[in-house]
């Protein structure tokens, strides 16, 4: 029964990478336009940012709820970055060899762990789906034993991992289809973004 754990842990985190994000698009952008073993350092390290938003919010979970519901404009800031960087990215015009240089040059697991970790989306996401676990009789705390929290954040892990590969491996059946891969991808990545902002914004004024 102790294996339950392990597979809470990763459809627990397979629903959270599921919607589009930061680091999903990250992954589909670097497989579009690098490729899979590129986009794949990404999801190494955002599955490891993942363990730690979820351990935090299992840490200070009620903290954590308080502070984002007394602080709508840390949403708001990220609804407005969002949007303003997804305009940007839709209306802008290629240049492919400042893309390739900038590809070169900036680190891939960096990146995951940035995008993975600036996400307050998803740190409320773990606060929430604690509440929901707890309420089901899939009881965990920092108190539970080694075991049983080595096979949750393991499964966390895994999920998101698999989750990001799996987006990963759908770039690629678009690359091997698409001409113009990279204008395209620019164009969905901002439009994406934009939807995002706006679904955040959304929520904020109906909550």
């Amino acid at each position: 029964m102790i294996l339950v754990y392990l597979l809470v842990g990763i459809i627990a985190s397979v629903l959270s990478a599921l919607p589009l994000g930061a680091s999903n698009i990250a992954v589909i952008n670097t497989t579009l336009k690098q490729n899979a073993k590129q986009a794949f350092k990404i999801a190494v390290t955002a599955g490891i940012a993942e363990v730690i938003l979820s351990y935090y919010a299992l840490h200070c979970n009620l903290v954590v709820k308080d502070f984002f519901n007394n602080n709508l404009w840390v949403q708001i800031i990220i609804a407005c970055l969002l949007f303003a960087v997804g305009s940007f990215l839709f209306f802008k015009k290629q240049n492919v060899k400042k893309i390739k240089k900038i590809g070169l040059t900036q680190s891939k697991y960096t990146t995951g762990f940035l995008l993975g970790i600036l996400n307050p989306p998803v740190l409320i996401y773990w606060v929430i789906a604690f509440g929901i676990m707890n309420n089901n009789d899939v009881m965990l705390s920092l108190k539970s034993s080694f075991t049983v929290l080595f096979l949750f954040f393991f499964g966390v892990y895994l999920g998101k991992l698999l989750t990001l590969y799996f987006y990963s491996k759908i770039s690629v059946i678009i690359k091997n289809k698409v001409q113009n891969v990279t204008l395209v991808v620019n164009k969905i990545t901002g439009a994406l973004l934009v939807i995002i902002s706006l679904t955040q914004a959304v929520n904020l004024y109906v909550g």
